[in-house]
């Protein structure tokens, strides 16, 4: 028995080196890949020496806009983790479950109305709107006699994201200024973006990914359940409520800062689960490391496929996680409805 459990141990080190290999690949290529390809020994001469012809394109366009895409992935991968654990739902995702679509509104509200303009300024409003749609989703969902289900909650995060979503379009049509700001923000994009915004969200985001991992312990003796939670010692109640609030810094800044991606929460952590099995100990490292290489691959692929132009990230993670969750949901045969 001991030696199975060292031989897992030895294959979940070996994976999640493998993952921060894969990480710097894509981060090499963020870098490089562009409208412009530069050669990697240039992308390297610049950031270890500052110098090169194209190190002004890498270092004020490229780097803040790859380091935002691995920040945004970690936080969203994480946060899927923490609320696919604390419902024990395994279709949970922020896009999904409307906490997304809950931050992106607030943001536009407070532009609409208060006319913000600084990151800083309204991402209060996507921390409060964040948890208003959590809220919401989960008292929709939990109507009836089966309670939360988790086809219930995805439903309920699907109607609410839809509703959001129509009243973010009546606002942007009706004001073209809010248009203007919000059309490539809200399909979710890392284009445009610089190091002012990164230092702006960083802090939230590593308060939010510091969370997480110090309740990653917590998260297993939860899936056990609530009563035996309680008996191996676990304040069930202080770890939903972290987990909570955790979730809500990771969304609320990633999607202040590059808009609602979706799927990422829902794709990275069963990616993961395949390798690490159910310990959250090793789960959330791993979200912390795939959801950037999801992002980042994403960012990359749509630069590449409309060249000179470029698809939006959000666009292409939702054409990569909607098979995904259109699998998870055919194999639990949709029995709670």
């Amino acid at each position: 028995m001991k030696g199975e459990r060292n031989h897992m141990r030895a294959v979940r080190a070996a994976g999640l080196a493998a993952a921060l290999a894969l990480l710097l690949l894509v981060v090499l290529a963020s870098l490089a890949v562009g409208v412009k390809a530069i050669p990697l020994g240039q992308v390297l001469d610049a950031l270890l020496h500052g110098r090169g012809p194209d190190a002004g394109v890498i270092l004020d366009l490229r780097l803040p806009r790859t380091l935002l895409g691995v920040a945004a992935g970690a936080s969203l991968a994480a946060a899927g983790v923490l609320m696919q654990a604390l419902t024990r739902n395994p279709l949970a995702d922020p896009g999904i479950l409307g906490v997304n679509a809950g931050a992106a509104f607030a943001v536009v509200v407070a532009i609409w109305i208060w006319r913000f303009a600084d990151l800083t300024a309204y991402v209060w409003f996507a921390f409060l709107g964040a948890g208003i749609a959590s809220v919401l989703v989960y008292l929709l969902g939990s109507r009836g006699r089966s309670g939360a289900t988790p086809v219930r909650l995805a439903l309920a995060g699907t109607a609410i994201s839809a509703v959001l979503g129509a009243l973010i379009n009546l606002i942007t049509l009706l004001d073209p200024k809010v248009f203007d700001g919000f059309r490539f923000w809200g399909v979710g994009s890392l284009a445009g973006v610089d190091r002012a915004v990164v230092w702006q969200v960083l802090p939230f985001l590593a308060a939010g990914a510091v969370l997480a991992v110090s309740l990653s312990g917590a998260l297993n003796t939860l899936a056990l359940g609530d009563e035996t939670a309680r008996a191996l010692g676990n304040r069930v109640g202080r770890t939903r409520v972290l987990g909570a609030i955790a979730v809500t810094l990771l969304c609320g800044a990633a999607t202040a800062a590059v808009g609602p991606i979706a799927f990422v929460g829902l794709t990275v952590p069963h990616i993961a689960r395949a390798v690490t099995g159910p310990d959250h100990r090793w789960l959330m490292p791993y979200a912390l490391v795939l959801g950037p290489v999801l992002v980042l691959g994403s960012d990359i692929l749509g630069r590449l496929a409309a060249r000179p132009a470029e698809i939006q990230a959000g666009i292409v993670t939702a054409f990569l996680g909607a098979p995904v969750f259109i699998a998870l949901v055919r194999r639990r045969r949709v029995p709670e409805l």
